[in-house]
């Protein structure tokens, strides 16, 4: 599980007593599981970096809106909290659409992140002419520190302010992107299946098999998550009594915003290096037609009191080759900001995770939610079946 969809589920006690209760415990689970995984050699010293991202997070949701500023019109698409990569095929799309309702076939997209170039791409596909402008393009944006998932919904909106309407526009981004990313598997764009694990002590619930309605409906259709599995004691070779396994796509983010920008540049984009530090320079830009997708940069160009950093990080180890599976889990002794500790390879590295920290604007690396996560996995994995 990735480290935004840990805070929504971690209140919910993952691994109950957590995972220092297990040793005592280990005798309910056959000596034997069904089947094994290769052990992540998680350890201080094979620590490479530690980065940190700040998401832009809107408690209601983001924001896919037309305005006009004098004769300018601008449409936007930011504010998609821990889910922008998983979303931004979706969104992307509305937004070439909204766009076509516009006399000009000329546009521009402001931004270079993954929901930038994804609407930059949607654009082209629908024959507008598109020059990027940013301040940052990849390797050096906040897409590039992402986990990487198709995992939209979690850290996206708060519950309490959902409505019929975000959770329609929701899906649809969510479906559209799913089959987006599905064609992108195995064509040099960094994405591919992978089996993820949640190990935990509580028996996990059988939706199906519940007999009391759902208070609401989960944001994330359930269609969209592959091969959901419960296993039981014996059944999986995790230091916990249950475990879930289902399958979903994961993506490498050097190697897939790389990708986006060749094929933007390809078909004849132009990207401009430029910050903007007031709308009103928008209006100079060649054209009537802007595209705002500058994520948490959209606070200093148009007045949003939602608009705030949702801080997350990542701790990089040496990669694994062999190491072919995702994980997480969640222990005592979390700080706040850490709904648990997650585990995911990638080619670059061991990709280390959980936190989602509203409203801190630090870049500084959180030296306790590190040390929690680093340590729940080192504790994790020694104690899993050997293969």
């Amino acid at each position: 599980m990735d480290r935004r969809t840990l805070l929504r589920l971690g209140g919910g006690g993952l691994l109950g007593a957590g995972l220092g209760a297990c040793a005592a415990r280990s005798d309910v689970l056959p000596r034997e599981p069904a089947f094994r995984l290769p052990i992540v050699n998680v350890a201080w010293n094979r620590i490479i970096r530690t980065t940190v991202g700040l998401r832009p997070y809107r408690p209601s949701g983001f924001v896919l809106r037309a305005d006009k500023l004098d004769a300018t019109t601008v449409i936007h698409n930011y504010g998609h909290g821990g889910s922008g990569i998983s979303l931004s095929w979706g969104t992307g799309r509305r937004v070439a659409e909204m766009a076509l309702e516009h006399r000009s076939r000329q546009a521009a997209v402001i931004g270079c992140g993954a929901v930038g170039l994804a609407t930059a791409r949607q654009l082209q596909r629908r024959g507008f002419d598109v020059t990027i402008y940013a301040m940052s393009v990849p390797p050096n944006t906040t897409s590039n520190m992402a986990w990487a998932g198709f995992t939209p919904a979690a850290w996206l909106v708060d519950d309490n302010m959902r409505t019929p309407e975000f959770d329609a526009r929701f899906r649809d981004a969510a479906e559209i992107s799913f089959r987006e990313f599905q064609w992108l598997v195995g064509r040099g764009y960094g994405v591919d299946w992978l089996d993820r694990y949640t190990a935990t002590d509580i028996e996990p619930r059988d939706p199906s098999a519940s007999r009391r309605p759902r208070r609401r409906e989960p944001l994330l259709p359930d269609h969209l998550i592959s091969g959901r599995l419960r296993l039981g004691p014996g059944e999986h070779p995790f230091p916990t009594r249950y475990a879930t396994r289902r399958s979903y796509m994961r993506i490498e983010p050097a190697t897939y915003l790389d990708a986006l920008v060749r094929d933007f540049v390809e078909v004849g984009g132009r990207i401009v290096i430029r910050k903007f530090t007031d709308a009103r320079e928008l209006v100079a830009l060649d054209g009537s037609l802007v595209i705002n997708c500058t994520g948490l940069g959209s606070g200093e160009l148009f007045p949003d009191p939602e608009l705030m950093p949702l801080k997350g990080q990542l701790t990089v180890l040496v990669p694994q080759s062999e190491i072919n599976y995702a994980v997480s889990g969640n222990a005592p002794g979390a700080p706040p900001g850490v709904g648990g500790f997650s585990m995911q390879p990638r080619s670059s590295g061991i990709i280390l995770g959980g936190t989602g920290e509203r409203g801190e604007w630090s870049l500084e690396p959180n030296a306790a939610a590190r040390d929690y996560i680093v340590n729940s996995n080192i504790d994790l994995f020694a104690r899993m079946r050997r293969v």
